[in-house]
């Protein structure tokens, strides 16, 4: 969606996403084009433009403006120029690959299931609330979860100590902000408290990325509701 926003840069003892004045699926995809995502970020673009093909002509527009900057650059001298050259012209040739067989059709975006290492069927679920289920690992200094969520069930009212992307792969979820559908990218921060409603005419799933826990919000009469489901 064009109003999502997200923000990333590397730190110096892992990579974690933090606030840079992104607030545009734009601005996230010139990171991606950059190389600057974390790769569980990196994985999630990805798995959105597997899911919306349209965005790849955008993406392929900032690589083309990168490239034009990189040419533009004041060329540096090479230091050890002849070494690098003969190792290079005296390196093997590449191996030549026979095609790949082709890739059984997956529900996940294949580059999600190469992530996680496997698809929607097999994914090792854990309850964490009644009509919710998830699977979540540490990937590069971010809480990497897969969420499973029943029609109708909403989550509990919550914000974000720091940045949270969640890419819909299936169903949908709506908020205060509008409603988010498959291949859409939903990025939340500390300026966001939201309460997320899946649709009720079918489950909801979703990728998501955090680089900080959540925080619960909401009345208590609320949050018990949302608890119970």
């Amino acid at each position: 969606m064009d109003d999502d926003k997200a923000i990333t840069e590397s730190g110096n003892d892992q990579t974690v996403m933090v606030h840079q004045h992104i607030d545009t699926v734009d601005a996230l995809m010139a990171h991606y084009v950059a190389g600057s995502l974390p790769e569980p970020a990196r994985v999630l673009v990805q798995s959105h433009l597997e899911m919306k093909p349209d965005h790849r002509g955008l993406v392929k527009d900032l690589e083309l403006l990168a490239g034009e900057a990189l040419e533009q650059t004041t060329a540096a001298p090479i230091s050890n120029r002849d070494a690098r050259l003969s190792a290079i012209f005296s390196s093997a040739p590449p191996v030549e690959r026979l095609p790949a067989a082709e890739k059984p059709q997956s529900f996940f975006p294949q580059s999600l299931r190469d992530l996680v290492g496997f698809d929607v069927d097999t994914v090792p679920w854990k309850t964490k609330l009644p009509g919710f289920k998830e699977y979540s690992i540490d990937i590069d200094g971010c809480e990497v979860s897969l969420m499973w969520i029943k029609p109708g069930r909403a989550l509990p009212a919550h914000t974000h100590k720091g940045t949270e992307l969640t890419l819909i792969l299936d169903g949908a979820f709506n908020d205060a902000r509008g409603r988010f559908g498959p291949g859409d990218i939903s990025v939340a921060d500390q300026t966001v408290d939201h309460r997320p409603v899946a649709e009720k005419d079918r489950p909801c799933i979703a990728f998501s990325v955090l680089d900080a826990p959540i925080k619960l919000t909401g009345s208590f009469r609320q949050l018990i509701g949302d608890l119970i489901g």
